[in-house]
């Protein structure tokens, strides 16, 4: 069997930025956890290429790379920073992008970043609806991390490193049951 892929997408829209530590430190975590190959992809790559993208069939070719790396993964990391009580509009266009069954089924972890813990609810009222939507098997652990809980630009606190391990646990328990062939039953 071959190795499982994990891609983390990082939704931030500029550099430096502590959205893509912790996207990182998220999939690094999974990665000690269960035998996946990784791929990190930063939304601050593709430039207004996103933004004038309509459909996904049109799509420039890093775009295009983005999309298909998404759809064809075994298992996701998505975090976005927090934007007015939501995650960034470039981070819900480019999932608009997605066909819906590509998801379906999915292990995916969920995380935000923000100024402060006021922001922190954004994981469960927007980030977990979207993914229910396409039917991705989120794990129950969501991970929201407060800007003072960085030290250049990557989680440093342990409330927030323990519940990066508790997501990360999730995740390659779900990795593994999707990757364990189904029991036939005579």
């Amino acid at each position: 069997m071959t190795r499982a892929h994990l891609v983390g997408l990082s939704g931030n829209t500029q550099r430096p930025s502590r959205t893509l530590g912790l996207t990182t430190t998220i999939v690094e975590e999974i990665a000690l956890r269960t035998s996946v190959e990784s791929t990190v992809f930063d939304l601050v790559d593709l430039g207004p290429e996103l933004g004038a993208t309509l459909d996904a069939r049109r799509a420039p070719p890093r775009l295009a790379g983005l999309i298909d790396a998404i759809a064809g993964a075994d298992a996701l990391v998505v975090a976005s920073p927090v934007y007015k009580g939501a995650y960034s509009g470039l981070f819900k266009h480019l999932f608009d992008l997605i066909d819906p069954a590509a998801l379906a089924g999915k292990p995916l972890v969920i995380a935000a970043t923000g100024g402060g813990e006021r922001h922190a609810l954004v994981v469960e009222h927007a980030l977990r609806p979207l993914f229910a939507f396409f039917g991705a098997a989120v794990a129950p652990t969501a991970v929201y991390a407060a800007e003072k809980e960085f030290l250049d630009y990557r989680p440093s606190q342990p409330p927030l490193l323990a519940r990066i391990g508790q997501a990360a646990d999730e995740a390659a328990a779900l990795v593994a049951a999707r990757r364990q062939p189904l029991a036939r039953t005579a």
